[in-house]
């Protein structure tokens, strides 16, 4: 129960490599040229993992499950702009399945902010909590389906700079308790905002996304989308409808 230690990255003058941006857009399915919101996350990467490796953060590296993730995009983001990164270690409370713990991501040009990023992961661990009722939603929306190769991990892996064993193979993932590869939940995350396509601003909106069960490779999926002016929430559910993969909505 006690907190975490405020451990704080940064990384200035960041620039936006073009051919790197052009594989993102291309596995995640942007429009070529596109700057997502999105795409910051995975530059940021870095900055969590050096906390996650520093000898002063408590907790394990492998293991960690990514819950949640909320992007806000304040300003539009330009794609010849220097930027500066920094990452918090932020929020944390104890729950039924462990320690709930955040990283809160800014990114800043020309003294503005332009781009901020709240992530929350779980290290599993006995903490004696009483889970709460969970809700069961159901598919609604327009539907899109997506078929998934079994690669999609290994090739998103370099452009992400995430290489956690889980994502590449199913032999590796079995060592961690998984009986296939599972898709990153940030590929998942970009695939959706892709579909929703010209419905995204360029500026003044947050995403947030809730990671439910994981994405096993091969697989199909099914992508729901209700972007009506009463409702702005989106999910992505396995073929048959039983099980809900994400759930996000937009602000």
């Amino acid at each position: 129960g006690d907190s975490l230690p405020p451990l704080t990255v940064h990384w200035e003058n960041l620039s936006i490599d073009s051919s790197h941006l052009e594989r993102y857009n291309k596995i995640c399915g942007f429009e070529s040229g596109q700057l997502p919101a999105t795409y910051l996350w995975i530059r940021a990467f870095p900055l969590i993992m050096s906390v996650l490796v520093s000898k002063q953060f408590p907790l394990k590296a492998m293991g960690q499950v990514h819950l949640r993730n909320q992007i806000t995009v304040h300003r539009p983001l330009e794609r010849n702009s220097n930027f500066s990164i920094s990452a918090a270690v932020d929020h944390s409370e104890l729950t039924s399945k462990g320690l709930e713990w955040s990283i809160q991501i800014s990114v800043i040009t020309e003294n503005q902010m332009v781009w901020s990023c709240r992530s929350t992961f779980l290290y599993r661990c006995n903490t004696g909590i009483n889970p709460s009722a969970k809700t069961i939603s159901e598919p609604s929306g327009e539907l899109m389906s997506w078929n998934l190769p079994s690669d999609l991990g290994r090739r998103y892996a370099p452009i992400s700079g995430d290489y956690n064993p889980i994502h590449l193979g199913a032999l590796c993932a079995k060592v961690f308790g998984f009986k296939q590869a599972i898709a990153h939940g940030m590929w998942s995350k970009a695939r959706c905002l892709a579909a929703m396509g010209t419905f995204i601003p360029d500026a003044g909106y947050s995403v947030d996304v809730n990671f439910l069960k994981p994405v096993f490779l091969p697989s199909k999926v099914n992508f729901y989308s209700d972007l009506s002016d009463n409702q702005r929430q989106f999910s992505l559910f396995n073929s048959s409808g039983e099980h809900m993969h994400l759930q996000g909505s937009i602000s």
